[in-house]
């Protein structure tokens, strides 16, 4: 099949979509297919076209930001002759350009699955409001013309506003998760190499710094920690300076990584090697998220591959990990004494939290995954 597969933000960004998206549309072209992103040339430096990794990358020019989205006045333009020149359309949602190309494939008869990652929610000001109400204007009439929608969990599929819409074209497909096998050894020896030496307990935090990750109730709980663990290191994996949309709550948490920056370690954007010599250093991992912008979390999985724990805010899906495969601890959202507790608990006797790793990459696997989306998309096809 020729697959058009369409996102707002692919490589070199970082966030949980793109990684989903990244690592399907290579599964899918190592299965044979040929595979075309549609994505945003968000950064100036980025070429329009380029091949990664046996998949078609299409980067449309960027003219204006819009909190944390993008406008793009020529896709259009591209989004037709791409629709018309492929087989069947994956959208990724939230897109504000999602509704446009979905138009163009039922108008040419061209079969739609949309996989819906996460609800919009955006910091309260004017220009935010008024772009939530686009994009999700946006996302209900993509849902409307898709022929399947896919949600990664149940769970999430029955507590999303969107979704309970259109609950009855909802298939619900895990997503696709990897990471490289390391020894501890190796991990350790890496982070000699970066000149880090964290005592132990590390905890272990892989995000984003944006508001919705829910930072602030880690640093809040640290206190708590460090009573029973005053050595306790947190490294902090993921961008942070670079997030788009996220400079005032950086600011607002300054403070805070002031008064722990013997203890807060920040280590950036990694690589997936890197990540996984990360998750093998750490003893604990947290996911403190706040809301439905995070629909899953994928890093519990790739902890969970390297053997470590996770304790994760207790939300529709993505408490699925915990609750389905007991790789760590659920939390009430936005309460740092109840993570403060769980991660002391699991800290105490984390053994019960593991689980063999042939057992989840088998769940999880990037090809098993992406046959998963084939078997649909050729459904799709046939009917």
């Amino acid at each position: 099949m020729k697959i058009l597969v369409a996102l707002t933000y692919y490589r070199p960004h970082i966030s949980g979509l793109t990684i989903y998206v990244e690592r399907l549309a290579r599964a899918l072209a190592a299965r044979g297919h040929s595979v075309t992103v549609l994505t945003s040339r968000f950064a100036a430096h980025l070429p329009l076209r380029e091949e990664l990794d046996g998949v078609q990358v299409v980067r449309v020019p960027v003219a204006a930001r819009i909190s944390k989205g993008v406008l793009m006045p020529t896709i259009g333009f591209v989004a037709n002759r791409l629709v018309w020149s492929h087989d069947v359309i994956s959208l990724h949602l939230p897109q504000l350009d999602a509704s446009g190309i979905a138009l163009r494939a039922r108008l040419l008869r061209k079969p739609v699955m949309l996989t819906y990652h996460s609800d919009l929610v955006l910091p309260p000001t004017p220009v935010n409001m008024l772009a939530g109400m686009v994009v999700n204007a946006s996302n209900n009439v993509a849902a409307s013309l898709a022929h399947v929608i896919c949600a990664y969990t149940a769970d999430f599929a029955d507590a999303s506003p969107l979704l309970a819409r259109f609950r009855n074209k909802v298939c619900c497909i895990l997503p696709p998760v990897e990471l490289p096998e390391v020894t501890r050894a190796e991990a350790e020896a890496w982070a000699a190499a970066r000149g880090l030496e964290p005592q132990h307990p590390v905890i272990g935090l892989a995000v984003r710094l944006a508001a919705e990750k829910g930072v602030e109730y880690l640093l809040q709980a640290l206190p708590q920690i460090l009573q029973t663990h005053p050595g306790a290191t947190v490294l902090h994996a993921g961008p942070v300076g670079e997030v788009i949309g996220e400079k005032e709550y950086r600011r607002s948490l300054q403070p805070l990584f002031d008064k722990y920056r013997s203890r807060y370690i920040f280590l950036g954007a990694l690589d997936p090697h890197e990540m996984a010599m990360f998750f093998k250093l750490c003893d604990v991992h947290v996911l403190p998220s706040v809301n439905s912008t995070e629909t899953f979390g994928l890093v519990q999985i790739e902890a969970a591959l390297c053997g470590t724990p996770t304790v994760a805010s207790d939300l529709p899906g993505v408490r699925v990990p915990v609750r389905e495969f007991g790789i760590g601890l659920n939390t009430p959202p936005r309460n740092a004494a109840a993570l403060g507790a769980a991660v002391l608990k699991v800290l105490a006797n984390p053994e019960p939290y593991r689980r063999p790793r042939p057992e989840l990459a088998a769940h999880f696997a990037p090809d098993r995954i992406a046959a998963r989306y084939e078997q649909v998309l050729q459904s799709l096809l046939q009917n």
